[in-house]
């Protein structure tokens, strides 16, 4: 049981360390979208239609409140970097949870019978 300890110990530092590599992170998605305007005889009216863009959103919700954002054409690249680093974040620390609970479990099973948990000041 004390290896098992030891392997979950050392891929909690691996995740650690992965996490400090990150980059800049950002929630939300990223759609791309391509518009109808008003103007008769527009290229976008044709047949097929030749419709205006592509336009770039990001959708997000944080702390509770949502909110969208136009994204210029030049920064789509930044913005999914920095969204596949906040999925990247959260799959690390749900790991993580799950090896912390694992290894929290193994060691109260350890724990001699009969000792109590300290209490702290």
């Amino acid at each position: 049981m004390t290896a098992r300890i030891r392997a979950l110990q050392g891929q909690i530092r691996r995740i650690k360390r992965e996490l400090t590599q990150l980059g800049l992170l950002r929630p939300g998605s990223l759609s791309r979208q391509f518009n109808i305007c008003g103007s008769p005889g527009c290229r976008c009216k044709a047949s097929p239609p030749q419709k205006h863009g592509p336009y770039y959103h990001l959708s997000y919700t944080r702390n509770g409140k949502g909110g969208t954002r136009s994204i210029q054409k030049d920064d789509v690249p930044a913005v999914r970097t920095a969204l596949a680093n906040y999925a990247r974040l959260k799959r690390l620390v749900d790991r993580w949870i799950d090896l912390a609970t694992e290894l929290s479990d193994l060691e109260l099973e350890l724990r001699p019978p009969g000792r109590k948990a300290t209490k702290r000041a």
